[in-house]
């Protein structure tokens, strides 16, 4: 039945999964302290939401598109998951703007495949995840994914390898012009400071270093059953499953290194951590199997979901 419904991209699929994301961002949102009662904040909290639900729609188009699975909701539908799994990640609204932007980002990487307008997409990416460093610094690490993609798909182009170089001062000076007329010109100096992130925290907080540890391990895992069953595809799947293996090891790194007391970007990875999950499913060929693996993912997220609700 679960099958039955996300096997297929029909749009009942996304009203289901926006309302759920929209239903735990609600009750996220409502049970935080001190939450303010000014219409601003709802106006920008109404505002982050939209982001965020827009973002699953554009991680949906970008694996149909680009056919790094088959034509399916299965990733989308993991994306919720994976939230339901770690609700608080939807406070951190600094990760629900990063996320997009990288999403973006990979889109364009991955749209090299095609080898039309190859400078214009490696530009495109470079100013998306410089974008993305705005909400996180070490988001910029990012830029070893935009090389990266230029070996895999073009590395003989020698032009290819400036056009970043270029995407970044373009970046640069536009951003600097907005901090001038914005008055906040010291904004580079202490955003970008690249300070590793409190690791103590993550020794102390055992609940959040379980969780993390686990779900790093079942990415992993699953990411290498991936690759092994991956023979059959064709060469520009597996190469672009490349691509996100390279965003979900990035992704790690900038949760580690910017994880403090009242950040914790984990959502970062659910993008390619819900591709590989997304494609393990696609793999199971017994139908029974796939059902009682899905129904146990959505039982289990809500489970736990639950239980961080009703502990707090």
């Amino acid at each position: 039945m679960i099958s039955g419904i996300f096997g297929k991209t029909k749009p009942i699929n996304y009203v289901i999964l926006l309302g759920l994301l929209s239903l735990l961002y609600g009750i996220v949102f409502f049970s935080t302290e001190g939450r303010s009662s000014d219409p601003s904040d709802w106006v920008y909290q109404i505002f982050i939401l939209l982001l965020f639900l827009f973002s699953v729609l554009v991680i949906d188009f970008v694996v149909n598109r680009n056919q790094i699975s088959n034509t399916n909701a299965y990733v989308a539908l993991f994306f919720v998951i994976l939230v339901f799994l770690f609700p608080a990640s939807v406070r951190d609204t600094n990760a629900i703007g990063c996320n997009f932007f990288l999403v973006l980002a990979c889109r364009r990487l991955i749209s090299m495949r095609t080898l039309k307008n190859i400078k214009l997409k490696i530009l495109d990416a470079t100013l998306w995840v410089l974008a993305s460093s705005i909400f996180f610094g070490w988001a910029a690490i990012f830029l070893f994914l935009v090389y990266i993609a230029i070996y895999i798909y073009e590395p003989k182009n020698l032009k290819n390898w400036f056009v970043p170089i270029a995407g970044a001062i373009a970046f640069l000076l536009i951003w600097k012009a907005i901090l001038i007329l914005s008055n906040t010109e010291g904004f580079f100096s202490k955003h970008y400071n690249f300070r590793i992130g409190e690791w103590d925290l993550l020794l102390r907080d055992w609940t959040r270093n379980t969780k993390l540890i686990i779900f790093v391990l079942v990415i992993s895992i699953t990411a290498m059953a991936v690759f092994l069953k991956s023979g059959k595809l064709g060469l520009g799947r597996i190469i672009n499953l490349r691509v996100v293996s390279i965003y979900f090891l990035l992704s790690i790194i900038v949760v580690l290194l910017s994880l403090t007391s009242d950040k914790f970007p984990v959502l970062i990875t659910f993008f390619p951590a819900a591709v590989f999950l997304g494609k393990y499913i696609e793999m199971i060929k017994r139908e029974n199997i796939r059902e009682m693996v899905l129904a146990g993912a959505i039982l289990s997220a809500f489970f736990i979901f639950t239980l961080e609700l009703l502990s707090k």
